[in-house]
C-alpha cells in the first residue's frame, strides 16, 4: 500500500505550521525559522500499523471504566515531610512535577535534598543542564547528603542523550534541572524556546508514565512571578508548586521559605510546605507558628492581632501588624504584601459604616511576622481587630487568638475546622476569641474603650 505523506513548514522557534513557506513566522515574529518537515496522514500511519502487525483492521479499543485499576495509593515517602504534605501524601508513581522560583530561592537544593532522602526507594538520575558535576557536588556535600551511591548524575540538556542514560539507568525518581535547558534536534538549535520545552517536557513525562517512575522539572520564572515559557507545560504536568520566600523578607525572617501548590491532580491545592534556608541547606519547620509570632515582654503594642488560620490541614498562629497614618495626598492607600488589598479595604469599610471608625483618611499598612502570605477567610475578624487597635490606640488583650469571617453586613461568620484552631490555640497558652457580630467582637475585645 503507498504511504502518503504531507509536507508542511513548521517554526524551530514556536512550532507554529504554516501549508507554504514564509519568510517570517506568524505566530512568534522570528524570521527564516520555518523548515520543511514530512508529516504521515491518519491513513498512512494506520497503514504502518497494519503492516507492522498483519491486521490492517486494526483501532483503538475502549474498555470498561469498572476494570480500571485505580493508581491512588501508589505513593513512595519523598523523605521531605513537608514536601511529601503538599503533594497529597507522597509521590505518586508516574506523575510529573513542575517546581518553579525565583533564582537562589533554593529549587536545586530541595531537589538534590528530595533526590537524597528518597535513595531508598531505588535508583535516582538527578540530570543538571545548568551546573557542573562539581557543583552539583559540593551542593552534595554543603548539605550533607549521606550514601548517595544510588543518585546518577547527567550534566547535559541534550534529550536524546538524557533518553539513553534513562534506558540504560531506569530510575523510579528523575530530577531534571532545569525545564529551559533541555533541547533536542528535532525541535530546533536553541534550548528554551516554547516548542524545545512543550517537546521536552513531553518525552521526558511519556517516559516516567511508561516506566512507573515519576519526574521531577524545574523551571525559571518571569519577573512577575510566573513559570516562564508555555502555559501548556503546567497543563502537561500532574503537579504545579511554586517555592518562595517570606513577602520581602518581612520581619527579618529572611531565611523562610513557603512551598505553595497551584495545581494538584492527586491532592489539595491549600497545603502549605515551609522550611528555613541555612548553611546546610533547608530544614523543616517542626512548630510552623513560632515563626509567625513575635516575642515579647511587657505589654502588647497597639496594631497588633494573633489570628488563627488554616493553612491545608494545618493550622497556624499567626501575627497581624497593622498601622493608620494621615493621608499624604487627597486619596487614602493601602500598602499590603501579606492579605489581599482588596480584602484590607473591605474589612475597613465595614469598620467605618458600622463602628463609625473614620479610616477613609488613612493610610493603612499591614504586614503579617514571618512575611507569609494569608489567603483564608478566618482572619478578617483578627484584620478588623488589629486595624481598630491601631486606629484608637488601644491594644488587644494578650494571649488572644482571634477567628472569624466578616460579612459586609457586619456579621461574624462561623469558621471552619473551629476545633483545630483552639486546640493549637491552647496548645501555645493563647484563647480563641470570636463573635456573633463585629460590634459584639469588638466590644468584647476592648471593652468600653472609647475611639
Amino acid at each position: 500500500m503507498k504511504k502518503t505523506r504531507a509536507h508542511v513548514f513548521k517554526c524551530g522557534s514556536c512550532g507554529h505550521e504554516e501549508p507554504k513557506w514564509l519568510g517570517r513566522c506568524p505566530e512568534c515574529g522570528e524570521w527564516n525559522t520555518l523548515a520543511e518537515i514530512a508529516v504521515a496522514s491518519a491513513r498512512s500511519i494506520r497503514a504502518e500499523n497494519g503492516a507492522k502487525t498483519g491486521n490492517f483492521s486494526t483501532s483503538p479499543q475502549s474498555f470498561p471504566l469498572s476494570s480500571v485499576d485505580p493508581i491512588e495509593g501508589k505513593r513512595v515517602s519523598s523523605g521531605i515531610e513537608e514536601l511529601d504534605r503538599v503533594l497529597g501524601g507522597g509521590i505518586m508513581k508516574r506523575s510529573a512535577v513542575l517546581l518553579g522560583g525565583e533564582p537562589g530561592i533554593g529549587k536545586s537544593t530541595l531537589l538534590l535534598q528530595a533526590a537524597a532522602a528518597a535513595q531508598t526507594q531505588g535508583r535516582i538520575l538527578y540530570v543538571s543542564g545548568e551546573e557542573s558535576a562539581g557543583q552539583v557536588k559540593m551542593r552534595a556535600d554543603r548539605i550533607k547528603a549521606e550514601k548517595i551511591d544510588r543518585i546518577e548524575l547527567c550534566c547535559t540538556g541534550r534529550m536524546e542523550d538524557i533518553l539513553v542514560i534513562l534506558d540504560a539507568v531506569k530510575p523510579v525518581l528523575v530530577m531534571v534541572d532545569s525545564a529551559q535547558t533541555l533541547h533536542t534536534d528535532d525541535a530546533g538549535p536553541a534550548p528554551g524556546t516554547i516548542n524545545q520545552m512543550k517537546f521536552c517536557a513531553y518525552e521526558l513525562i511519556s517516559w516516567v508514565k511508561e516506566h512507573d517512575a515519576a519526574l521531577f522539572l524545574a523551571a525559571h520564572v518571569t519577573k512577575d512571578g510566573l513559570i516562564s515559557g508555555p502555559k501548556t507545560l503546567e497543563h502537561m504536568v500532574d503537579t504545579v508548586l511554586y517555592f518562595e520566600q517570606g513577602v520581602s523578607g518581612e520581619a527579618g525572617n529572611t531565611d523562610c521559605r513557603f512551598l505553595r501548590p497551584s495545581k494538584n491532580r492527586f491532592g489539595s491545592v491549600d497545603e502549605i510546605g515551609i522550611f528555613t534556608m541555612g548553611e546546610e541547606g533547608l530544614t523543616e519547620v517542626a512548630d510552623p507558628s513560632l515563626l509567625f509570632l513575635v516575642r515579647r515582654e511587657g505589654n502588647i503594642p497597639s496594631g497588633i492581632a494573633t489570628a488563627a488560620v488554616l493553612e491545608g490541614s494545618r493550622s497556624l498562629l499567626v501575627e497581624l501588624q497593622a498601622l493608620t497614618v494621615p493621608v499624604k495626598g487627597s486619596v487614602s492607600r493601602v500598602f499590603s504584601g501579606s492579605i489581599e488589598i482588596n480584602r484590607v479595604s473591605r474589612i475597613a469599610a465595614c469598620l467605618e459604616k458600622h463602628l463609625g471608625l473614620r479610616l477613609s483618611d488613612q493610610d493603612l499598612y499591614i504586614n503579617v511576622a514571618g512575611g507569609i502570605r494569608i489567603n483564608e477567610v478566618g482572619v478578617e475578624l483578627a484584620l478588623a481587630a488589629a486595624l481598630y487597635s491601631a486606629r484608637t490606640g488601644i491594644p488587644l488583650p494578650a494571649k488572644t487568638a482571634i477567628a472569624g469571617e466578616l460579612s459586609l453586613a457586619g456579621e461574624v461568620l462561623p469558621v471552619r475546622r473551629r476545633n483545630i484552631r483552639e486546640k493549637t490555640a491552647a496548645g501555645l497558652g493563647y484563647s480563641l476569641f470570636t463573635a456573633e457580630d463585629l460590634k459584639s467582637a469588638i466590644r468584647g475585645l476592648f471593652g468600653d474603650g472609647k475611639h
